[in-house]
């Protein structure tokens, strides 16, 4: 599920504990269910994610939403696989992520939800079954 409006960026921002590598940063905060418009009780205890990919990334839109794919995508997968703990996470990618291999960008997200504490077997590499998203 996907996570976006004002407050909940705010939230995420103020409150979650953040995780960096070269090129993208991780914050994990604690599910705020009253921050989603509309307000959805069902799913609210589910781990959601957002994708932020500024123009900074990339001057192309297209490439932005491409990296954006790709990691919704992800995480998808992985949740069908073996769902994350309930959390709120903003993924934040640098400048200079748009020039890296998709594959080694989805292994440093691997790697920064090990180091969150998110994820603790080694079995998942973070690449969908169906193959390349890109």
């Amino acid at each position: 599920m996907r996570l976006r409006g004002r407050g909940v960026f705010d939230h995420l921002y103020r409150r979650g504990r953040c995780q960096r590598l070269d090129s993208m940063v991780l914050r994990v905060a604690p599910p705020c269910p009253e921050l989603l418009h509309p307000p959805q009780p069902l799913h609210a205890d589910s781990c959601r994610l957002a994708v932020v990919v500024s123009s900074k990334v990339s001057k192309r839109a297209v490439v932005r939403n491409r990296l954006r794919r790709l990691f919704h995508e992800a995480f998808r997968h992985r949740q069908r696989q073996q769902p994350l703990p309930a959390a709120w996470l903003l993924l934040s990618l640098r400048p200079g992520a748009a020039e890296s291999d998709p594959a080694d960008l989805l292994k440093q997200w691997t790697h920064l939800l090990h180091q969150s504490g998110l994820l603790d077997d080694d079995e998942f590499p973070g690449i969908p079954e169906r193959g390349r998203v890109l």
